[in-house]
């Protein structure tokens, strides 16, 4: 009898954590989708706001899952990870258009622009982890990734030499330190 009654505890602990989880779940989702409505429209009116928290409500309650599939541990320290990575690719990015900018707009710009199509493996495994360096060097402007596998080969489209050469460089470790691999 004491086996069926620690099998119950460990179902009532199993349910009540996937219960937390999916109401933090629906929680974070309404509250982002609420600021988000806030942020982008402007408007305080009562019955528009009244509105906006029933329409936040019922599609956060529908589609949380969809955000947020799973909230475990692993996940929330990814997305701190991630949030860090942010500033740093912003910067990336902003340097990458000053490049982008010299290049297009020097006198000798057909001499310095060389497009080419270059081919790196990584070793990256998640799927996560290999669209979003496939989604970073696309936002850096003078690249493009035009492919990218399962197995992490990339052909990434770059419009001279330096874009090139850079390319995946610290991108590659950041990202992989991400979503804890190794390169």
């Amino acid at each position: 009898m004491n086996v069926s009654r620690n099998e119950g505890v460990k179902d009532n602990e199993s349910s009540s954590r996937k219960f937390i989880i999916s109401f933090l779940s629906f929680l974070i989702t309404f509250v982002l989708m609420l600021l988000c409505w806030l942020v982008l429209s402007g408007i305080f009116e009562p019955l528009i706001l009244f509105l906006a928290v029933i329409s936040c409500f019922l599609v956060a309650y529908f589609f949380s899952d969809l955000l947020f599939p799973s909230l475990e541990a692993a996940y929330i320290g990814i997305f701190f990870r991630f949030i860090g990575y942010l500033p740093w690719l912003t910067w990336q990015i902003v340097l990458a258009n000053f490049h982008v900018l010299y290049v297009t707009l020097h006198p000798r710009m057909k001499d310095l622009i060389e497009p080419q199509i270059i081919t790196f493996k990584t070793n990256l495994k998640s799927e996560m982890a290999i669209v979003t360096l496939a989604n970073s060097i696309t936002l850096t402007p003078g690249t493009i990734t035009v492919t990218v596998d399962s197995d992490g080969v990339f052909k990434v489209h770059a419009i001279d030499k330096a874009s090139a050469e850079g390319c995946p460089g610290d991108m590659l470790a950041k990202v992989a330190k991400i979503f804890g691999e190794t390169i």
